[in-house]
Parts: C-alpha cells; sequence; structure tokens
C-alpha cells in the first residue's frame, strides 16, 4: 500500500471496481495524481478487485509504476458488509474531501461512506460508458442512474454518454462533457516506430480491446480473411484479454488465414504495440471515447472506425479517419479497401490526426478543467497551485 504524500493539499481519492488489469479508465486514473499536484490537490485510487483475481497484480504493478498512491479493496461481492465501514475508515483517516466514482458500484458505496461521515465529502463521478452486456446489466445500469441523480457532478467522457446522463435526469448544471485525452509526448512516432515499418512482411492493420462482444473483432476478422481472398497482403494482429478469446481462435484457425491473423494477448509497452501496425481499425459495436483511438491518432496511424459513441466527436470522416457503419463485415470491407490501396491517403488521414490529439485532446488541458469542477464545488486547492 502506497500513501498520498502529506501534503495540506485536498485528497481525491479515485474509485472504481475492476477485473484484472483494468482498461482505459486506468489510463486516466492512473496518471490523474501527478497532473492534481500541480494544480493544488492530492490524488489516491482505491480499487474493489476479487481476492481470487491473478490478473490483479498487473494492475498494482502499473500503479507502482506511474507512481499513483494506491488503495486495494478486496472485495466479496454483492453480499460483501465490509466495504462501507472499510471506506468510512479509510476517507476519515485520511481526510479524502473528494471521492470521485467511476462505475455504478464505486458510486452506490461512495453514498453510503458519506452518509455515516461526520465531514461530508465532494461527490463526483465519471461517466465512461456500460458497455459490457450481462444478464445482470439492466439492474447496474437502474443502479448507476439512480446514483448519477444524487452526485454531485457528473463528467461524461463523450456526447452520447452525455446524453445518456441527461435521459437519466442528471440536472443541467451538474453535467459536463470532458473528452478522454492523452499525454500525446508518450505516443509519438520515432526511430524504433520507423525502424518496425522496415521488418514487416505484410501491411499491417492492428486493433486493441478487450475480447467481447461488443469491440466486433469477429466482424473485423471476417473482413480481412475476404481482403486476403481477394490476393490483398494483409495482415491482422489483435492485442488484448477477454471472454472471446477462444472464439476469436477458433473463427481465425476456421477462416483458412491463420497465418496472417494473430491474438497478441495482453501488451503492456503500448507504443511498441502500435508500432507494429501499418494502420489501426476500431471495429466496436459499442463505446465511449476509447482511449485507443486517441493513442493511434497520436502515433499517426491511419485509422478505420465504425461510428459509435463519441468516435465521431474525435474523427471526421475522410479527414483523420475513414468512418463506417459498426455491426457487419461487409461495412468494414469497403474502407479497408481503400486504405490499403491509397499511400497517399493514409499519410494524410494519420497527419490529422496526430494535429487533431494535440489541439483538442490534452491530457494535461484535461486535468485542469477537472480541477475546475472541484473548485467549483466549493474544494479549493492548495495556495501553491500552478496557475491553469
Amino acid at each position: 500500500m502506497s500513501t498520498p504524500s502529506d501534503s495540506k493539499a485536498p485528497l481525491v481519492l479515485h474509485v472504481r471496481c475492476v477485473s484484472g488489469r483494468g482498461g482505459g479508465p486506468e489510463k486516466t486514473i492512473l496518471r490523474s495524481p501527478e497532473h492534481l499536484a500541480r494544480l493544488g490537490y492530492r490524488g489516491a485510487a482505491s480499487y474493489l478487485h476479487d481476492p481470487a483475481d491473478e490478473g490483479f497484480a498487473e494492475l498494482s504493478a502499473w500503479a507502482e509504476r506511474e507512481g499513483c498512491p494506491w488503495w486495494p479493496m478486496p472485495d466479496g461481492g454483492a453480499l460483501d458488509r465490509t466495504l462501507v465501514p472499510k471506506y468510512q475508515a479509510l476517507c476519515e483517516e485520511h481526510d479524502v474531501r473528494i471521492w470521485h466514482g467511476h462505475d455504478y458500484k464505486s458510486n452506490l458505496i461512495g453514498l453510503w461512506v458519506n452518509k455515516r461521515l461526520a465531514r461530508k465529502m465532494t461527490l463526483v463521478t465519471t461517466a465512461h460508458g456500460w458497455v459490457h452486456k450481462t444478464w445482470k446489466t439492466p439492474l447496474y445500469f437502474a443502479i448507476d442512474r439512480w446514483c448519477l441523480r444524487r452526485y454531485e457532478h457528473v463528467i461524461a467522457v463523450s456526447g452520447d454518454l452525455f446524453r445518456a446522463c441527461q435521459k437519466a435526469r442528471v440536472s443541467a448544471e451538474r453535467l459536463t462533457l470532458i473528452h478522454n485525452a492523452i499525454e500525446s509526448d508518450r505516443f509519438l512516432p520515432n526511430a524504433a516506430t520507423a525502424a518496425a515499418a522496415t521488418t514487416r512482411q505484410r501491411f499491417t492493420l492492428g486493433a486493441v480491446g478487450r475480447l467481447a462482444h461488443e469491440k466486433g473483432f469477429d466482424h473485423l476478422i471476417d473482413a480481412v480473411a475476404r481482403l486476403r481472398q481477394e490476393g490483398h497482403d494483409v495482415a491482422l494482429e489483435i492485442a488484448g484479454e477477454g471472454p472471446e478469446k477462444d472464439a476469436l481462435a477458433a473463427q481465425i484457425e476456421a477462416s483458412g488465414q491463420a497465418d496472417a491473423m494473430r491474438l497478441l494477448g495482453h501488451q503492456s509497452d503500448k507504443h511498441a504495440l502500435y508500432s507494429r501496425f501499418d494502420a489501426f481499425v476500431l471495429s466496436s459495436l459499442r463505446e465511449g471515447l476509447p482511449n485507443v483511438i486517441l493513442e493511434a491518432m497520436a502515433m499517426e496511424l491511419p485509422i478505420v472506425s465504425t461510428r459509435c459513441g463519441g468516435v465521431e466527436e474525435a474523427l471526421d470522416d475522410g479527414v483523420e479517419a475513414l468512418l463506417c457503419a459498426s455491426g457487419s463485415a461487409d461495412a468494414l470491407h469497403a474502407p479497408l479497401l481503400r486504405l490499403l490501396q491509397d499511400a497517399a491517403l493514409r499519410r494524410r488521414l494519420g497527419q490529422a490526426a496526430r494535429a487533431r490529439v494535440e489541439r483538442q485532446f490534452d491530457f494535461a488541458g484535461r486535468m485542469a478543467r477537472i480541477a475546475g469542477i472541484y473548485r467549483s464545488l466549493g474544494v479549493e486547492p492548495s495556495p501553491t497551485a500552478e496557475a491553469p
């Protein structure tokens, strides 16, 4: 367990329920404390997790690498009544001023904990998206909608989530759209990227994400198999883990194109991963605004993406990417073929995407806006904070 510095700056506790090594929101949460420190706040993270989840050790190592103060919270499931008193004790001991939730469970626990505290916290949450469908999903959505209406401020990471929060009756004065963002200097083409390109034997399409139904990887595999059957020497690499891994592996094998399509598993070095690709594909059925799109944009990769979630808020068709409908291999096939056949188009799209990330999706600017929300809610930063 690591702890925040002993500064008198207000402490923001980011809380999220996670399995394995986590996903896109961790890229924001674990980088937040460093930026918050410059803005007059302390930051820390606490993750609810299954004690038997072996993958959680990788998330813990990630937090340590980022220098993020860290409080893991073993979670016994829906009937675990110890979580609220444990969080009450943690918040009292460390004088947490802002509880920043990131999903339905952390939002619900935050409300319960706050009722028990003598000194109330300010409750803020970020809506990242509701995409993993199970039989329990309607119940989770209902709980989260109930919670969102009771939080002092809700941050939506994409326009569709902003509208979903409006439909959940979150009032306008308590709702703000702040897109995901990245530190673009961490994703910058360099000599290693150029060297990797010279060693590839085939034009390589890349995709990154949880191996789950909503990512549409089955449609992408079918589209690439069709391209190869038409005589195009193209390869596909998909990075990630998830419940559809075996099904996707079987689909690749059955396609007869297994020598040109690979599931890479989890890849911790994201810069090296994107350097493997000549182009990036997002085939999702549902998204918020995924960090992987922003990372691919920063790496100047030409992009083909489905029109899902907040993607069209980051990419204009024909300017920074080629966009298509979601849900079918046929929809992906046409833009992929166009990209394969036009090197000048690939260069133009990649350069425009990089420029847009630098202009619109800067992580430091995003954190300054979030700190502004904290301040607007009456939690003043340390007087030694940098001017935004």
